[in-house]
């Protein structure tokens, strides 16, 4: 299963300018961010509580940003 995370990287772009900035709050290296976000490694829930704040998103929107599937192509 694989989760479409373009939303969650332009919020984080919009909130701290970059992936690295953004990494740095969270307290992650910017590679392992990279590999949450390309589907190579799962936030835990920790994790995506501590991102929700970072990136004051709304408990309602939640779902959109973190658990979005990726539509496959046939």
């Amino acid at each position: 299963m694989q989760y479409d995370y373009s939303k969650l990287s332009g919020r984080i772009v919009e909130k701290f300018g970059s992936r690295k900035a953004f990494a740095g709050a969270m307290g992650m290296e910017p590679t392992t961010l990279s590999m949450k976000l390309n589907n190579k490694q799962c936030w835990s829930q920790l994790q995506i509580s501590k991102a929700v704040e970072l990136l004051e998103i709304p408990a309602e929107k939640i779902q959109i940003y973190f658990f979005t599937l990726t539509v496959q192509s046939a």
